[in-house]
């Protein structure tokens, strides 16, 4: 009986597979561009598949009977057609997909590279001027996929690295940030105007050769090139945001012009420090394209960012402890803080394209930034022990006091950086070989004037004690003056093995002339994509990643230059696949997931005071780093984006003294976060998408601190609480210029859309911590560490119309 049955199924499977048919072929853009990762699916079944990275797909479908088959594309009306195979019969259809004409695409942030590169983050933004997030555009984004401990600053920390271990593109010119900002609240706008962007490429590690002289990340952005009148305007109680867009009538001139204005007054309201808050973030941007014919073009790109923050702090209030002994610091504050910072950028760039395989690029760029960071704050504080005891009259009241002080703070600190790039880049394809080199030639000046301290006076004393003398809890005073060149080349080949693998080799050279070094950085990336029938692309990336120093690194925590400080070297290997998929129908998926580990030497320490980093200016440390992340993409509600991020990390490092020779053991480094998940979900009204809610969700494990001066001990090594946060937003689509019939004349004809918002951030109160306030209780000379919180919940409203 088992063997007839074994028998039956045999037959019936062999029948089912001859009663069915194939239909293969190939899918293309408009341009006659592979059409990668196509949706090619018969509706209301679950028959369907992605395009490989060449546009062709294979499909089964039922034989004799007529089925149509349907194609999606992003940025593509939906196409398909309909066949009828006979048995066993195999059909070729090709299909050209048609751009669509009214698609935002300046908030449609895309994979530009392909599935070929390990490290790469697939980053989708639908609507990005209308998710929750108090930092928002493409930052906001990345923050989500990769985690972060602070919700006022567009810096992100990528697999144990920090953030001046980040590369940051815009049209192929690197990118440049502040050099004094010590908190979020002093920090300003980003370069990157989400406005004004067509495309994002962001890789987490096992980058191309092509890219700078990094350790972590990679993000290259890509602005638009408009062929029509459009722009965009923005309001909401954080600022406001204009663009404007065009071509001339010939399409050989186009424009983009972005405006930003940005201040956070209203969110800094709610943070624990009440006092006068006075930020004011002024961005404007340009980009101006020129083609003069097939072979030539021109590119200028310009930016002016205008960054001021003027506090005035009267009092705040912090409570924390545990349940069986309860704190309260009360501080109230006398003086003012002045910052500013300045900075400027322009870009040109020429091409030439002496034949259709062959692009030859020259750019040039300035950077400049003045930074101005001035502040003289008194803070006389009373610090006490809260009553715990639930039974008795006074609880949650003080207690006793464990000391009362003043601390003083000062600074006069002013520093001028200007940065100048010549560079060249070139490309050739030969068909199965697509070879790019680059050089590039920069220079440094860097003019820093550094006069800062603090003074302690507890109960009568000052801290830190002497009977013999007044001393400065620190003292720091330097003037430096910097100038040096920097020389960088490349070279590397995509390789087309066959129509399932492709080879991407190689390497970097780097050599500063400050410090007479020169390092050799051989990179290399293999995928291979199974013509199975599920589909798979496999991925493995290794390489040696250095970091040249820059100014940041050179400067120890009292101001002094170590002009012979070396790159900080790495050697990475990541592994991963992903996986593209058809759920629920037609519902696209995809789920990445990879490994990775670095070693790294000749690191330089630095320890993390909110986000400024300071660093100890020798590289005297080595480590490592390991971990992996898995990410899924999808529509969980039809025709709205979702993703989920689950990453771990565990980043070590040991410390050798430069004078004794003594090493440490292994502890965490500053950036130890190990386990973060990020989730953006979209949904609507079932009956009216008219009507949306986003919602953000982020937790990240704490960070490692120390007591100040203790940042390279083992033995003094603590971790901040857990970052938790929810941000929800619910929109109204209030004109939309597709679907609504309104008379030519009126004024509402020229939008678009217009939506309508109602944020409410930190949605769950939770109170997070950045950072610590160490103060000495005088009676037990014990030292408590007060936590300094970020913000609290806040209802914002903004206003987003496309025209």
């Amino acid at each position: 009986m088992k063997h007839f049955l074994l028998l039956i199924c045999c037959v019936g499977s062999t029948y089912f597979a001859m009663a069915q048919a194939t239909v293969t072929g190939k899918i293309t853009d408009d341009d006659g561009l592979p059409a990668i990762g196509a949706s090619v699916f018969v509706p209301n079944t679950d028959i369907g598949v992605l395009t490989d990275t060449t546009g062709q797909y294979t499909v089964t479908i039922p034989s004799d009977k007529k089925t149509y088959i349907k194609v999606t594309y992003v940025l593509s009306e939906p196409g398909g057609f309909s066949v009828r195979a006979s048995k066993g019969e195999t059909l070729v259809r090709n299909l050209t997909m048609i751009r669509l004409n009214n698609v935002l695409q300046d908030v449609t942030i895309k994979d530009t590279r392909g599935r070929e590169q390990a490290g790469d983050v697939v980053i989708k933004m639908e609507g990005a001027d209308i998710n929750p997030s108090p930092i928002g555009g493409v930052e906001g984004i990345i923050k989500t996929l990769v985690g972060t401990k602070n919700e006022l600053t567009s810096q992100y920390t990528v697999r144990g690295g920090n953030y001046d271990e980040n590369l940051v593109y815009v049209n192929d010119f690197e990118i440049y940030r502040p050099f004094l900002v010590r908190s979020g609240q002093q920090e300003g706008l980003s370069f990157v105007n989400s406005d004004l962007t067509q495309s994002v490429s962001f890789s987490v590690g096992g980058f191309q050769s092509k890219y700078g002289d990094k350790m972590s990340s990679v993000l290259d952005v890509t602005y638009k090139h408009p062929d029509k009148l459009g722009g965009s305007v923005l309001l909401s109680f954080l600022g406001a945001n204009i663009s404007l867009e065009g071509a001339s009538r010939n399409k050989k001139l186009t424009y983009l012009i972005g405006a930003r204005q940005k201040s956070n007054q209203y969110l800094l309201q709610s943070q624990p420090t009440k006092g006068q808050y006075n930020p004011s973030f002024t961005d404007l941007q340009g980009l101006l394209t020129y083609k003069f014919s097939d072979k030539w073009d021109m590119e200028i790109i310009a930016n002016y960012a205008r960054n001021r923050f003027n506090f005035t702090p009267e009092e705040s209030e912090s409570a924390f402890g545990y349940v069986n002994q309860a704190l309260k610091l009360t501080t109230i504050f006398n003086g003012n803080e002045m910052d500013q910072f300045d900075s400027r950028f322009a870009g040109w760039s020429l091409s030439f394209r002496p034949s259709k395989k062959t692009k030859i690029k020259l750019l040039a760029s300035a950077f400049q930034t003045n930074e101005y960071e001035t502040y003289d704050i008194e803070g006389e504080y009373g610090f006490y022990e809260l009553e715990s005891d639930l039974g008795k009259e006074n609880f949650g009241q003080e207690k006793y006091s464990l000391g009362t002080g003043k601390i003083h703070n000062f600074a006069r600190n002013y520093l001028t950086a200007n940065v100048g790039t010549i560079a060249l880049r070139g490309s050739h394809d030969a068909n199965k070989h697509f070879i790019q080199f680059g050089l590039d030639a920069t220079y440094v000046n860097v003019n820093d004037k550094l006069l800062e301290w603090e003074m302690r006076d507890s109960a009568g004393f000052s801290q830190p004690y002497d009977t013999s003398e007044l001393r400065m809890n620190y003292s720091y005073h330097a003037k430096n003056d910097l100038d040096y060149t920097r020389f960088s080349a490349f070279v590397q080949d995509n390789i087309l093995l066959s129509n399932i693998m492709t080879l991407n080799i190689g390497v970097r050279a780097n050599y500063t002339h400050l410090n007479k070094e020169l390092v050799i950085s051989p990179r290399v990336q293999y995928s291979v994509k199974p013509q199975w029938e599920r589909d798979y692309v496999f991925r493995i990336s290794s390489g040696i990643y250095d970091q040249p120093p820059f100014y940041r690194e050179m400067r120890d925590m009292e101001g002094t230059l170590n002009t012979n400080l070396k790159a900080q070297k790495s050697f990475h290997i990541a592994a991963g696949f992903d996986h593209n998929f058809i759920m629920w129908g037609d519902r696209p998926f995809k789920i990445t997931t990879e490994v990775f580990y670095k070693q790294l030497w000749d690191l330089v320490p630095y320890e993390y005071d909110n986000v400024r980093i300071r660093y100890y200016a020798n590289n005297n440390g080595k480590g490592y780093a390991y971990g992996g992340e898995v990410r899924l993409y999808g529509q969980l509600v039809k025709d709205a984006e979702s993703w989920i991020s689950v990453g771990y990390l565990k980043t070590d490092n040991k410390i050798t003294d430069p004078v004794t020779g003594e090493s440490t053991a292994f502890f965490p480094r500053p950036t130890d976060q190990r386990l973060n998940f990020g989730m953006f979900f979209s949904d609507y009204l079932p009956r009216n998408k008219n009507f949306k809610m986003y919602l953000n969700t982020i937790y990240s494990t704490g960070l490692p601190f120390s007591p100040p001066g203790q940042g390279l001990n083992p033995n003094a090594q603590f971790r901040i609480p857990d970052y938790k946060r929810v941000d929800i937003g619910f929109s109204a689509l209030l004109i939309d210029g597709n679907k609504q019939k309104r008379p030519a004349y009126s004024f509402f004809s020229v939008f678009k859309s217009v939506w309508l918002s109602a944020e409410v951030f930190n949605l769950l109160g939770i109170q997070n911590t950045i950072s610590y306030q160490w103060i000495q209780d005088y009676s037990s000379d014990k030292t408590f560490a007060v936590p300094n919180r970020l913000t609290s919940r806040l209802i914002n409203l903004k206003l987003a119309a496309k025209f």
